[in-house]
Parts: structure tokens; sequence; C-alpha cells
């Protein structure tokens, strides 16, 4: 009887350890961004959409991650983190199958985009209900030691969104002389995908006495703390250099992000690369990815070891240079794909260090009595500083061409050197305790 107990403690206890759950949970959260983010834009232009109405459209579908501040409490009121993961999962999975079955319609565009803002919005409340279970679910040793397991699972699943799933779209599109059948193969398989994982949490998920056992709050205590949160967020010391850090310093990549994936697969007459979806698939969401992955992790390796203060400017120019790599492929239009693969991994690598900077300005300049609401507000003007300049970025590649387009990204290049000078980090934040 007590090797029986034993073995059933043994088996909770293994069916509870972070290793069951962690990975499987951010490559939830990063695989619906990509589809809204990413798959939707090269799926459009391969449809036929052209670029300013792919670029605005599109570009709202960041709205949800700008103004999830906004509801972020209410998902800490509202039921159990844990709820709330597994439901989202589930509205995700209901969202992606719409979309499978609205592109066939004649009316697929204005349809699949509604569709879309909704699989968003869910997007956004999963991943203010995955943080916050990640924060209880774990012990701070935990958290420390989970968090390059958990970022490591998001850019997972960057390459299978913005690569596998892209190539495979291609393949069954050519297998069978189709252009919608492949697109609707992938969102009908991350719609199982998504089921699946939602149950698999259900059962998988460890129920945290943190998560469960909250006392109620009535709705005066409740609107009282959402409004302080706020107020003490723009009363903190330098906020106003702040926000323009946070909506100026990604500029370039701001503009250049939704007019990668046209750029790449438009013809060579129309200032394109001429690539196939499967070549894009390869190009942005794996060879990209993966500059991307290594340029994170370069940045924070020299982050730890000189600071923020120290790597700041470096890392803007390192964002702001590899540009030059997409006015390059527009200026001479190599046709050998390894100078395709090259210029996209170095400007990805580029600007994943550079990300590094901004990423840990946010931390630091969200430290203090809400740390966590006030990071959550500052991820909120991140996408709106990706949202504006996106909603322009079609129209201004019609009307400049795409090289005057990157031309003019590489001057944009100037907010982001300039707003590095004008902010205050302390010298000692980022770095090791044993070089202080």
């Amino acid at each position: 009887m007590q090797n029986s107990s034993l073995s059933t403690a043994d088996r909770v206890s293994r069916r509870q350890s972070p290793w069951w759950w962690v990975p499987t949970l951010y490559f939830a959260e990063g695989l619906p961004y990509m589809a809204v983010m990413t798959i939707s834009a090269i799926m459009y232009k391969c449809l036929g959409i052209d670029n300013t109405a792919l670029a605005f459209y599109t570009s709202w579908l960041y709205l949800p991650w700008v103004i999830k501040p906004f509801w972020s409490p209410f998902v800490d009121i509202i039921r159990t983190k844990r709820w709330w993961v597994v439901t989202m999962q589930t509205a995700i999975a209901v969202g992606l199958a719409l979309i499978a079955f609205t592109l066939p319609t004649s009316g697929f565009f204005q349809a699949t985009l509604a569709v879309f803002w909704l699989v968003a919005f869910a997007s956004a409340t999963h991943d203010i209900a995955a943080d916050g279970f990640y924060m209880l679910g774990l012990s701070e040793h935990q958290q420390s030691m989970f968090v390059g397991i958990r970022s490591l699972f998001y850019r997972v699943s960057m390459v299978v969104g913005q690569g596998a799933l892209v190539v495979l779209a291609a393949w069954v599109n050519e297998r069978y002389t189709t252009l919608t059948g492949g697109w609707i193969a992938i969102f009908a398989i991350m719609s199982v995908f998504f089921f699946a994982v939602a149950m698999y949490h259900w059962f998988i998920l460890p129920r945290p006495k943190a998560d469960t056992d909250r006392a109620p709050r009535s709705g005066a205590e409740v609107l009282a703390d959402f409004c302080d949160t706020f107020v003490d967020f723009f009363r903190k010391p330098g906020v106003g250099v702040a926000l323009l850090f946070m909506l100026l310093y990604r500029l370039p990549e701001a503009l250049m992000v939704k007019m990668i994936p046209p750029f790449l697969l438009d013809t060579s007459a129309s200032g394109g690369m001429g690539l196939d979806a499967d070549q894009v698939g390869i190009a942005y969401g794996t060879v990209g990815v993966i500059g991307l992955m290594l340029g994170g992790i370069t940045g924070g390796l020299a982050a730890a070891r000189g600071g923020l203060r120290k790597w700041l400017h470096p890392m803007a120019w390192s964002m702001s240079l590899t540009c030059l790599t997409f006015v390059y492929l527009a200026w001479w239009q190599p046709t050998s794909l390894w100078e395709v693969y090259a210029c996209v991994f170095i400007e990805q690598f580029g600007y994943g260090f550079g990300f590094t900077a901004y990423m840990l300005y946010l931390i630091y300049f969200s430290t203090g009595r809400y740390k966590t609401a006030h990071y959550s507000i500052c991820t909120g003007f991140m996408a709106l500083g990706m949202m504006i300049p996106g909603l322009v970025a079609g129209w201004l590649a019609d009307h400049l061409g795409y090289l005057n387009f990157f031309l003019l990204t590489i001057a944009c290049c100037v907010t982001t050197i300039g707003v590095c000078h004008l902010i205050k980090v302390s010298p000692e934040f980022g770095r090791k305790e044993k070089d202080r």
C-alpha cells in the first residue's frame, strides 16, 4: 500500500514538472502571433492583395496587443489564469478553423480579417494568462531556470509558423494546382493542434494555490487599483522620453516587417526578388529566425557582461546598419538564393542583437511598485510603435518603389540612434554582480 502511495505521488510530481507544460505553453503562445502577423501577410500577398491594403489592414491586427493592458486586470480577478489559458487556446482553435472555412469564399479578405482580429484578441489574452501562470506555477528558482526554455520554444514556434507551415502551404498549392488549398490545410492543422493542446493543458497544468484561493474584490477596489497603476506609470521620472524610445527605437523595422514578405514574393519587374512562397518560408521563416535567435542570444550575453548602458548605442547601430542588406537586395536584385538567405540572416541577426537593448530598457523602466502591470503597459506601447508605421508601409512601398522604400527606412534609423541619446540608464543595470 505504501509503495502504491509513493508511486502515485511520484506520478503526480512528474506530471506537474515544468518540463511537461512550459515548452508547450510557450510554443502555443508564439504560434497564433505568427499566424496573425506573418502568415496572414504572406497568404494575402499570394492571393493577390496589394501592398497598401495588405499592410494597412494587417497592421490593425496589432491593436489587441496595444490595448491588452486595459483588460489585463480582469484576467487577474475573473476565474483563474489556468482557466484563461485553456479557454483562450480553445477560442484560438475555433478562430483558426473559421479562417480555414472562410478562405474559399468570395469575400475571403474581409471575412478572414475579421476572424484574424478575434484570434489576435484571444492570443493577446492568452499571453497575459500564460505569463501570469508562469509566475504562479513556478518558484523563483524555477522561473530563472526555465526562462531560456520558454524563449526557445517561442522561437521554435516562429520557425514552424513562418517557415515549415508556409513551405507546406506552398507545396500543397503547387501539388494540387490550387490558390487556397494549402492555406486552408495549414489553418486546419493549427486548429486541430490548438484543440489538442487545450485538452492536454486542461489535464497537465498544475493547480497552484495562488491561482485558486484568491479573495474576491469589489468593483471599487479593482477600479482604484487599475487607475493607480496608470497614474503611477505616467508619474515616473522621464516618462515622456521613455515613451519616445518605446515608439521610435524600432521605427525602421516597424516599416520593413510588413514589406519584407511582399518584397521577397514580388517579381523582379515590380522591384521584388521573385521568390516562391516556399522559398520565402525558408528565407524569412527559417534562416531569418535562426539569425534572430542567434542575435538575441549574443545580445543577452553582451548585456550580461557590460550592462545595458554600455551596449545601448552599439545595439542601436546594429539594428540600423543591417537594414542596408535590403537596400542591397533591392538595388542589385541578385538571383542566387544564398545571397538572399545571407542578407535576411544578417538583417535579422542585427535586429535580434539590437532588440535586446529595447527589451532590457522596458524591464528597467518597469521597475517599481507595479512592475508586472507597468511592463504590460510598456509592451502595449511597443505594439503601438509597430502598428502605426505598418499602417502606411504598404502605401509608401507602392508609391516609392521597394528601393526607395528601403532607403527611407535607412533614413528613419536617425530616430533609433537619436532616442538612445535621450534616455538615461543606470550603469549597473543588466551587469553581472561580479563585474560591478
